[in-house]
């Protein structure tokens, strides 16, 4: 099952004992299909498990595959596009909500020459009271390089012109 093309959907993430961690506003979806979900955010509000509510800054493509385990949200910029990446479990639709399990670990990636790891302490933290399986340990190590091969060899969605395609068709899209 996947989003409509044209709709708007919430994003809820998730931990692995099942709290609700994150939930973002409605956001456009642009394209949808078995593989993986294209959804346009712009000053969205932000929801955290705390209570804690913020809007976003910037309009963002946000990136969320069902066979890959992590998820990507470009955000526009004056000056460039940056990247922030979660590692998480594969992205679901159960026809309200796209939904994932953030496995902590993110990614901001500033151009392909600066690239920062955030919050490995906390994965470590959860990963030990929240008893993440042997598996799943396996699973986030091995796509923490995949992420970093991509970035290095362009692919999308880190790639400026595929995530530019995608601003200029939501952009088309909010003109009609």
């Amino acid at each position: 099952m996947h989003p409509e093309v044209n709709s708007q959907v919430y994003i809820q993430a998730y931990k692995h004992d099942g709290t609700l961690h994150r939930t973002w506003s409605m956001g456009d979806v642009l394209e949808a299909d078995e593989q993986h979900f294209v959804i346009i955010t712009n000053k969205s509000w932000v929801l955290e498990e705390s209570g804690y509510r913020w809007n976003t800054r910037e309009p963002a493509v946000g990136y969320y595959y069902a066979d890959r385990w992590f998820n990507v949200i470009a955000m526009i910029r004056d000056d460039s596009i940056y990247y922030y990446v979660n590692l998480a479990s594969p992205a679901l639709y159960d026809g309200e909500a796209v939904k994932f399990i953030d496995y902590d670990i993110d990614y901001k990636i500033y151009g392909k020459d600066l690239i920062i790891t955030m919050d490995q302490d906390e994965y470590f933290l959860h990963k030990k009271i929240m008893h993440y399986p042997d598996e799943i340990d396996a699973i986030i190590r091995r796509t923490m390089n995949e992420i970093l091969d991509d970035v290095h060899s362009h692919r999308p969605p880190f790639n400026r012109e595929y995530v530019e395609e995608h601003f200029q068709q939501y952009l088309k899209q909010l003109a009609r």
